[in-house]
C-alpha cells in the first residue's frame, strides 16, 4: 500500500448528502464533487479522496438487488485503483446493504465501509461530519503497508461493526446501529481503537471475485401467537418462493401443533429451503434444547445461529443465485462464510 492512501466514496444517495436551499428552505441532495465546501476537515486528511454519486441518488427504501451489483460492479471496477471505499447510504437499509456486499465481495483484501447520518449533513447538528470522517479514516488506516480492516463494516457513531452482524435499531438516536451478537471492531474516541482480533485478515493473498448473481426468491414468516392455520398453510403450499425464513420464538421454537410440523415437512419435501432464526434482539437458534425446536430439525429446518435478519436474507439471495443443489446451500448456510454467525 502507497503511503498516501486513496480513498473513493459511492454516494449512492441517504439523509447524509442533503443540504439546505436557501432560496427554497427544502433539503436536497448537494454536490459531493464538492464535499470539501461541506465538510473542510477532509482537506486535512493525508489522502487522496475521489467520489462517484449514483445516479439517479436511491432512497434507501427502494434499494434492491439491482442496487447491491451496481455498487460490487463500481468497487471491481476501481479495486486496484484505490486503498479502500466508502460508501453512503441511507440508514434504513444499510444493514442489509452491508450484509449483501460482504457476501458478493469474496476473498476482499480492502476496506469497504458503509456510513450515513440520522440528520442531513448540511445541518448544525449533523452526525453526518463525524460518521464520514471516521469512515474515511478507517478506510485509509493501515498497518505495516496492510489495511486494518480489509472488511464490508459499517461506521456510526463512533462504532465501526462487522456489516453482516449489524442491524437498525433506533429511528431516532444518533446510535442506531448495533450487533449485539458480535463485538465492536473497533471504536473512534480521541484515538481509533482496534480489535484486532475480532477483525478478518486474509491469510493467503487471491484475487477478488465478486459475485453478481442474487436470487431474491425469499418470504419470510414471523410466527406470533394465534396466528391462523389456513392463512399458514397457504404460505407455504402457494409459495412460488425457493426458500422461507422463520423467525420463531427465543431459541428458535414454534408451535407444537402437529399441522405445523406437517406444512413445513410437505414444502421442504417439494424442494424448499427453511432458515429458522430468533426474534430475540441478541441470542442463537438452538433447536435440540426444546421438543419443538427437536421436530423442527427431523422435519428438515436449518439452523439460523445467531444470524441478523438482515444477513440470512441477503445469504439466502447469494447462495440461491450461485448454487442449485439443496444439499450444498443446507451446507453454507451451516458455514460462516464471511464471519455473519457464530461457531
Amino acid at each position: 500500500m502507497k503511503d498516501t492512501a486513496s480513498i473513493l466514496i459511492l454516494y449512492t444517495g441517504g439523509t447524509i448528502g442533503m443540504v439546505h436551499d436557501p432560496s427554497t428552505g427544502m433539503l436536497v441532495p448537494f454536490n459531493f464533487k464538492h464535499i470539501e465546501q461541506q465538510v473542510p476537515e477532509l482537506q486535512r486528511f493525508d489522502c487522496r479522496i475521489d467520489t462517484i454519486s449514483f445516479d439517479p441518488l436511491i432512497d434507501s427504501s427502494d434499494i434492491s438487488p439491482e442496487s447491491w451489483q451496481k455498487m460490487a460492479g463500481l468497487i471491481e471496477a476501481n479495486y486496484h485503483s484505490y486503498d479502500g471505499f466508502v460508501i453512503l447510504h441511507g440508514t434504513d437499509t444499510m444493514a442489509y446493504s452491508a450484509s449483501a456486499l460482504s457476501f458478493m465481495l469474496e476473498n476482499l483484501e480492502k476496506p469497504v465501509i458503509f456510513t450515513g447520518s440520522q440528520l442531513p449533513i448540511g445541518m448544525i447538528r449533523t452526525d453526518g461530519k463525524e460518521n464520514l470522517i471516521g469512515a474515511i479514516e478507517i478506510a485509509a488506516s493501515h498497518d505495516n503497508r496492510k489495511t486494518t480492516v480489509p472488511e464490508v463494516c459499517i461506521f456510526f457513531e463512533n462504532y465501526l461493526r462487522r456489516g453482516n452482524r449489524t442491524t437498525k435499531f433506533s429511528s431516532e438516536h444518533f446510535n442506531a446501529f448495533d450487533s449485539p451478537n458480535y463485538p465492536p471492531l473497533a471504536e473512534a474516541g480521541i484515538n481509533i481503537k482496534f480489535n484486532h482480533n475480532l477483525i478478518i485478515t486474509p491469510t493467503v493473498r487471491k484475487n477478488l471475485r465478486v459475485s453478481m448473481n442474487l436470487d431474491s426468491n425469499i418470504s419470510i414468516l414471523k410466527i406470533f401467537p394465534g396466528f391462523n392455520k389456513e392463512a399458514v398453510q397457504k404460505f407455504f403450499y402457494n409459495s412460488p418462493t425457493r426458500a422461507i425464513i422463520i423467525e420463531s420464538y427465543g431459541t428458535g421454537n414454534g408451535p407444537s401443533a402437529e399441522w405445523y410440523i406437517d406444512t413445513i415437512r410437505d414444502y421442504i419435501s417439494r424442494g424448499g429451503l427453511v432458515l429458522n432464526i430468533t426474534q430475540c434482539y441478541s441470542g442463537r437458534v438452538d433447536m435440540s434444547i426444546y421438543e419443538t425446536g427437536r421436530k423442527l430439525t427431523e422435519a428438515g429446518v436449518i439452523s439460523g445461529h445467531d444470524i441478523t435478519a438482515e444477513a440470512a436474507v441477503t445469504k439466502l439471495m447469494y447462495l440461491l443465485g450461485n448454487y442449485d443443489d439443496a444439499g450444498i446451500i443446507k451446507t453454507l448456510l451451516n458455514r460462516s462464510l464471511r464471519g455473519e454467525i457464530s461457531p
